[in-house]
């Protein structure tokens, strides 16, 4: 009898219905959350690396020009935030880098599109980067200053860490307007 319904199909209960809907959805699911780790820990790494390199190799020398004196790289250290603004706010900046951070790690929980994945990937990992300079380097623990080296003329110094977040979170706002959410679904405002 089992034979003859696999091979002439009988209707499915509910609960069969959503069983096989909620299995569908998992391999899919964890794609994306996979998606966004591999995009934060390539994206922290790159920032750990190059940060390590300018510490050990460019930090107290001068400026090494890349382009002319339209790129150089040169080693400073930011206690506050983009463009140096809210130095005595370290603090704080920690506390809303590990609050992102946590943010990122709830949504991920509901990351069905790939998109977001790349885009949430590289706030967290930039975020992480940061954070990594927040917490470990000096003056002390959670007031730490932020590796700086990537210095285009007439703009601020900063890292592959900000270009993470900052290119991530252009894409995120692509794709909002785009009408794309997390879960993947597209909505249209």
């Amino acid at each position: 009898m089992a034979e003859a319904e696999r091979i002439i199909g009988t209707p499915e209960t509910p609960a069969d219905a959503s069983e096989s809907a909620a299995e569908a959805e998992r391999p899919r699911g964890r794609r994306r959350i996979a998606v966004l780790f591999a995009v934060a820990a390539f994206a922290y790494a790159l920032d750990l690396i190059s940060k390590m390199i300018v510490v050990a190799k460019l930090e107290h020398h001068e400026p090494i020009e890349i382009v002319g004196d339209w790129l150089k790289f040169e080693a400073i250290r930011n206690a506050g935030a983009a463009f140096g603004f809210g130095e005595a706010f370290t603090v704080i900046f920690t506390v809303i880098a590990a609050a992102v951070i946590v943010v990122i790690a709830r949504l991920a929980r509901k990351l069905y599109s790939l998109p977001w994945a790349i885009a949430l990937g590289l706030l967290l990992g930039g975020a992480l980067g940061n954070l990594t300079d927040r917490i470990f380097r000096s003056p002390g623990v959670f007031e730490g200053a932020v590796v700086d080296f990537i210095a285009p003329k007439h703009f601020a110094v900063f890292n592959l860490a900000d270009s993470a977040i900052v290119c991530g979170g252009i894409l995120i706002v692509l794709l909002s307007f785009k009408g794309l959410d997390p879960d993947g679904t597209v909505h249209k405002d």
